[in-house]
């Protein structure tokens, strides 16, 4: 086997087992935020703990209600961290495979944040998180092999859907929850600029059959995680 051969051959086990650890911190919670929380940091209560102080503004069923909401946004973080991982993995123009790795870099940001909003809330994140993380990775791999263009389209497609998605959960959310809100309104700002990114750099508009089976799945994986 030749240098080269072998080279390449090492680089993409290494990729493969760097994919597997990110995986593995995703799912556990283990990502950090590179920019601040857009919530910013929690108020202290009278006894000084700020976590008590979290969420204290909210009925309990408003409690319950953002916290569905708020875990259905971390699932779908989730996912566009795993698609964009799978996508950039098979990717073979480097600075189209740096546009996936910019916005999986930022989808981790709202992780962290949405991590800590379901904390303050008293609430968890979706148990079949390990499900959809998988689904997507794989998902995002055959979409990078179609092609650069079809590649970038699903992205801009995903973002399109999200930012839909988004759109309705400020319009859901308890008027008085001001912090999954701000959360919400810096995503919904990121994913449009994830979209118009893709579009830019010649994503194409995707078949109305696979727009449609993407709305479909959405909507199965949100309907489950607002309660699972």
């Amino acid at each position: 086997m030749s240098g080269t051969a072998s080279f390449r051959r090492i680089s993409l086990l290494d990729r493969v087992l760097s994919e597997a650890d990110r995986a593995v911190r995703v799912l556990t919670g283990s990502v950090s935020a590179q920019r601040a929380n857009p919530a910013g940091r929690l108020s202290a209560a009278a006894d000084g703990s700020a976590e008590e102080a979290a969420g204290t503004e909210l009925t309990e069923s408003e409690r319950k209600h953002a916290a569905g909401l708020m875990r259905v946004n971390h699932v779908g973080e989730v996912c566009a961290q795993a698609l964009y991982r799978g996508q950039a993995l098979v990717c073979d123009k480097p600075d189209t495979r740096q546009v996936f790795l910019d916005a999986a870099a930022e989808e981790t940001d709202h992780l962290a944040w949405l991590d800590d909003r379901l904390r303050e809330l008293r609430s968890h994140s979706s148990l079949l998180n390990p499900l959809w993380y998988a689904g997507a990775f794989g998902l995002g791999m055959l979409a990078g092999k179609a092609g650069e263009a079809w590649n970038l389209g699903f992205m801009a497609e995903t973002e399109r859907q999200v930012e839909r998605h988004l759109d309705g959960h400020l319009g859901t959310l308890p008027a008085n929850d001001a912090r999954s809100r701000a959360i919400v309104e810096r995503m919904a700002a990121d994913e449009r600029q994830h979209r118009v990114t893709a579009e830019q750099r010649g994503g194409v508009e995707l078949p109305a059959p696979v727009r449609a089976a993407m709305r479909c799945g959405s909507k199965v994986m949100t309907s489950t995680a607002y309660y699972l």
